[in-house]
Parts: structure tokens; C-alpha cells; sequence
């Protein structure tokens, strides 16, 4: 895709749920989805993009989690996850943290106030799980009428098969699949 154009000033890179024990965990071929990430997160912060984390977390004792979410009730049981950011992909100072308490990114979040108080209409999507909160980030943002892409590269999932069709077939409905090469060098021109 040579001919991919990103305003820098008007898109955000959304880095959701690269928390140490997800990435651990959850991404299958970890060292080469960190260092697709990390390399596109250099060259959007060199272009001056908007950079945001999100990450999941609760208050302690879980208020946030019913017993009949059947996603999170596990996770209440099991004391809950650490919410650093791992260290090859962490925020710097002045780039947000949003923390969600559900799979997709806005839901219960400040992040659709974030994006709009700095005038941002594209995101551009990398995280674990493609068919977790890539997947409720994207069909959320999508009817909020941003403009996505998703960076193919830089989303994970533990089941190979659901991440490519997801890519391949679902997702190009609603966002412009890339890879964090194109983009990279979208970002240098």
C-alpha cells in the first residue's frame, strides 16, 4: 500500500493491553510483535503523533466486575493483573494511560474525551487481542466514525487461525489493514 497518507496531527496510536503478564502470556511470537511495535512507536513519536495507552485494570476489591462477566469474573478470582506496560513499548511521561475495565477501549473510558479535546479522527490500532480488544476497539471506533487502521504486526493473538481472519476478512469492512513497515515509512515521507 504505497500510497498510504497519515496527518500525524490528527491520529493517535492506540497501544491497548501490552501489559507485561498479557504480552507474557497472550502473544504467540512475542519478541517480533515488540519489535514491529516498538519500531512503529519510535517513528510516530519522531512524526509527533499523539500516543495513548490503554490498559486494563480495577479498583481494589473489583467493583467494577459482576460475577455473571464471564470474561472477567476469572480474573477477579485470580487477584486481578499487574498493569505496567512492558518495558519495550512503555509510555514516556506525557503520553496518557487510559484504564478500561471491559475488552474494548471506550466503553466506561475518557479515551473517546482524549481523542476529541486534541481533534484526533484516525487511530491507528496495535494490541493483544486481535479478537479481544483490537476486535471491540475497532467496531466501537468504526460507528463513532473514526478512521482506522489496524496494524497487522502489531496486534496478537493466541489463536493464529481467529487473528488471520480477523485481519483478512473482518476487519478491512471497517479499517485499512497495514503492516508497521508501510506505516513506518508512510510516517518517514
Amino acid at each position: 500500500m504505497s500510497d498510504l497518507k497519515l496527518d500525524a496531527a490528527h491520529s493517535a496510536l492506540l497501544l491497548m493491553d501490552f501489559q507485561t503478564p498479557i504480552v507474557e502470556n497472550y502473544a504467540p511470537d512475542r519478541e517480533k510483535l515488540l519489535a514491529a511495535t516498538s519500531g512503529l512507536l519510535a517513528a510516530a513519536r519522531q512524526r509527533g503523533m499523539r500516543v495513548i495507552y490503554v490498559v486494563v485494570g480495577f479498583r481494589p476489591g473489583f467493583p467494577e466486575i459482576s460475577r455473571r462477566n464471564k470474561s472477567f469474573s476469572g480474573l477477579k478470582e485470580r487477584g486481578g493483573i499487574a498493569s505496567d506496560v512492558h518495558k519495550a513499548v512503555a509510555p514516556r511521561g506525557e503520553e496518557p494511560t487510559v484504564m478500561k475495565h471491559r475488552v474494548g477501549a471506550f466503553l466506561g473510558t475518557d479515551l473517546d474525551m482524549l481523542l476529541r479535546a486534541h481533534d484526533i479522527h484516525t487511530l491507528v490500532l496495535c494490541g493483544i487481542s486481535t479478537s479481544g480488544v483490537v476486535l471491540s476497539t475497532l467496531r466501537h471506533a468504526a460507528d463513532a466514525d473514526y478512521e482506522l487502521l489496524v496494524v497487522r504486526d502489531c496486534c496478537a493473538d493466541p489463536d493464529a487461525e481467529v487473528h488471520a481472519c480477523l485481519m483478512d476478512k473482518v476487519f478491512p469492512r471497517q479499517a485499512t489493514v497495514v503492516n508497521s513497515a508501510e506505516l513506518r515509512t508512510s510516517l518517514n515521507s
